[in-house]
């Protein structure tokens, strides 16, 4: 689709004001050492959840081995990369103790223990915006830095009960609205393939620890991205599930406005067949609708592809290296399927920032606005005053991160044009998809930016963002590594409650391209 003269002005000057800006960061930041986390060397990090969960059952390897495993896999990475915030590993060994003697004792056999406890004794991290009991959860909140949990969520709740065992939470950005995961209370968190990089956000404390081999499941949210852009980054699976499906109940913050018809709690894992068992887990009597247990033909699948998001002025172009990987990825389909992959546009694509922030600001049903991000900053303490809070972050003496500062400066207001653009978007994405079509959509334009770039690239999560707005389920799925050794990848989006055609595509493409490549042996 082309662009009008005004759009390519405008395109070319924010992209010059940016770069500029951008590189005059980068003069006066001091030089940081690159580093990756050392490589696995212990066999039990290598072997997916529902598999470690079946040899656990079977007495194969215990519980305790396993747990321990991971601890000692955590204190290893965590140093490098501060992912894990909060570690209960005493609490951890003796939950797997305990998993272990419910399996010694167990009479009715190994199906029984599958079918009560699919997750018996596997380890699981939390991203720290979710209650754990016993565990903090401030979001990078200092005024929430003594705030304990006494229950947990829901979500969390179904995990543990199907077995799981939590090892600990994970950094966020500050009230998960950035991308990237940095806050004044626990500091920035890197990526395991590159520390001088962004690990994403807001589960970006989630993406990198399951990305060193440090967890093997674990959960998130998404509201504009913040499980895909980190799965993205640390190259791993996550979804984002159709709205509604799994409870967002017990996180900060809470939704509010029509916000929670945008939030989606799902699951991020190393190995695409911990996807759909996780989901299945996490949605509990939900489940029914999304019809997990159907085969997927991927044969009798409609395939689309969209390049781009036909050229906003403001993000930036999709790396070569990305748009190259996505044609792999429909060479691939058309040669092993022998189905036809459609290049789709879809014009609306170029306002995805404008609609996803329209739709952010949306009052909910009684008339009653969101809260604003000022409001949050606050959890209802004194008010934060956002100029005051930037002359003070000038001086070094703020609470908050700039981006945080800078969203509670913002002041959005649902724009009836973006609405209809959103409608128009709807209406022509849910027909091209039906219940049959996957479309495959670059993850985000870049390959995992340098830390703090995002500031003058801070449009670039429309990628994901948009597709929230749209409620469809949503898999990242990684497609090896650039030449740089960065995770590639690509986002497969199906129609509302198809969840179980987007997991089907991720279990191909992880036989297809590699899946998870361990960071500390490229």
């Amino acid at each position: 689709m082309s662009l009008t003269t005004g759009e390519r002005i405008l395109q070319w000057l924010f992209r010059a004001v940016s770069g500029f800006f951008c590189a005059l960061f980068v003069l006066v930041s001091p030089r940081r050492k690159a580093e990756k986390v050392p490589p696995v060397t212990d066999k039990l990090l290598l072997i997916s959840a529902m598999q470690l969960a079946e040899k656990i059952r079977r007495k194969q390897v215990s519980s305790v081995d396993v747990v321990q495993s991971y601890i000692d896999r955590i204190q290893q990475v965590n140093p490098l990369l501060n992912a894990m915030v909060k570690d209960r590993f005493s609490e951890a060994l003796a939950e797997a103790a305990h998993a272990d003697m419910v399996i010694e004792e167990e009479t009715g056999g190994e199906e029984v223990l599958a079918d009560r406890f699919p997750l018996l004794g596997v380890p699981l991290s939390v991203k720290e915006s979710f209650f754990l009991q016993g565990m903090p959860c401030s979001t990078g909140l200092i005024s929430r830095a003594g705030f304990v949990a006494n229950t947990d969520a829901p979500a969390v709740a179904l995990l543990k009960r199907a077995g799981a065992i939590p090892l600990g939470v994970t950094n966020t950005s500050e009230l998960c609205m950035w991308l990237e995961s940095n806050n004044h209370l626990y500091g920035i968190t890197n990526n395991p393939y590159d520390t001088t990089r962004i690990c994403g956000g807001s589960s970006g404390g989630e993406g990198s620890i399951l990305g060193s081999a440090g967890s093997v499941i674990g959960i998130g949210s998404d509201i504009g991205g913040s499980i895909r852009m980190p799965c993205f980054f640390n190259g791993l699976f996550g979804h984002k599930a159709t709205p509604g499906i799994v409870s967002n109940d017990g996180q900060l913050p809470p939704s509010s406005g029509l916000q929670d018809d945008l939030l989606s709690t799902g699951p991020m894992c190393r190995y695409a067949e911990d996807l759909l068992p996780m989901l299945k887990i996490m949605a509990g009597a939900n489940a029914d609708k999304l019809s997990l247990s159907s085969k997927v033909d991927l044969k009798k699948l409609r395939f689309f592809s969209v390049v781009d998001d036909g050229g906003s002025p403001w993000t930036s172009p999709v790396d070569k290296q990305l748009v190259e990987a996505q044609k792999k990825v429909i060479q691939r389909l058309e040669a092993d399927l022998g189905v036809k992959v459609k290049e789709m546009s879809f014009p609306q694509l170029k306002y995805s920032y404008q609609i996803w922030e329209t739709c952010m600001a949306l009052p909910d049903k009684d008339g009653k606005p969101p809260q604003s991000f000022a409001e949050l900053l606050a959890d209802g303490g004194s008010t934060v005053w956002p100029l005051w809070e930037l002359i003070k972050w000038i001086f070094g003496k703020s609470d908050h991160t700039l981006p945080s500062i800078g969203l509670a400066l913002m002041n959005s207001k649902p724009s009836p044009f973006f609405l209809k653009q959103k409608d128009a978007l709807q209406h022509d994405m849910d027909k091209v998809l039906g219940t049959d079509g996957v479309l495959l959509y670059p993850s985000h334009p870049l390959l995992a930016p340098k830390h703090h770039h995002p500031l003058f690239t801070i449009y670039n999560f429309s990628y994901t963002g948009i597709l929230n707005t749209l409620g469809l389920p949503v898999t990242q799925c990684p497609l090896g590594l650039s030449e740089e050794g960065l995770p590639l990848g690509v986002q497969v989006v199906g129609g509302k409650l198809q969840d179980r055609l987007t997991l089907a595509v991720a279990l191909y493409l992880e036989e297809a391209f590699g899946g998870w490549r361990d960071p500390g042996a490229t």
